[in-house]
């Protein structure tokens, strides 16, 4: 799904904020009858996917997170964003290739990202992610581990790395190495489909 923020066609788009992200999710799992529900999260998605898992954690039998993992109570993704700023910009690939990998991605795919891409919403990325529900942790949960390796997961996870530190407080985590860079979508997208089959199946 396209979250709030992210539709190039909603003029009031700029304004959007995590809780109208988690809240759309939210409607969508209502439309399918609030039956427990697979998620599937690449990258910044994992803040309103986080909300999610913390607020209903009994609509969701399994988390997938693509590249990407659960966030901690408290995080923001960017804290010092500047005031005067209502939205991030697709940065020049140089400096993206700096923050993510853009491996496996040839130039038609990077002209597509380029014409595609929508800026992030600033709201989205100054607010705090408030978490309190403990359940959340009992969540099925799969990593998808395209740009770092399962292996280089885990050595952050027990070294206490901030950016890995939720991923030591989940009760079931399985872990699938997809190596490629940060957009297997684009890079990789079959194995990503099978890899995603394979992921989901005990869940169904």
């Amino acid at each position: 799904m396209t979250l709030p923020g992210l539709d190039g066609g909603d003029t009031n788009r700029a304004a959007k904020t995590l809780d109208d992200q988690a809240a759309s999710i939210r409607d969508v799992i209502a439309q399918h009858g609030d039956q427990p529900v697979i998620l599937v999260a690449h990258s910044g998605a994992n803040a309103p996917v986080s909300l999610i898992l913390d607020r209903h954690p009994e609509l969701v039998c399994r988390v997938v997170w693509v590249d990407s993992g659960p966030v901690a109570d408290g995080s923001v993704f960017a804290p010092d964003f500047p005031e005067d700023l209502e939205e991030l910009p697709l940065p020049s690939f140089g400096t993206l290739g700096q923050q993510a990998s853009l491996e496996g991605l040839n130039a038609e795919a990077l002209e597509q990202f380029r014409e595609r891409a929508v800026p992030e919403p600033a709201p989205v990325l100054r607010q705090p992610v408030e978490l309190a529900n403990e359940s959340r942790h009992r969540v099925p949960t799969t990593l998808v581990c395209c740009s770092i390796s399962g292996e280089q997961v885990m050595e952050l996870v027990q070294a206490g790395h901030p950016m890995f530190a939720e991923v030591a407080n989940l009760d079931d985590v399985d872990i699938i190495d997809l190596p490629t860079g940060h957009w297997p979508m684009w890079s990789r997208p079959l194995d990503l489909a099978e890899v995603l089959r394979s992921a989901v199946k005990p869940a169904l």
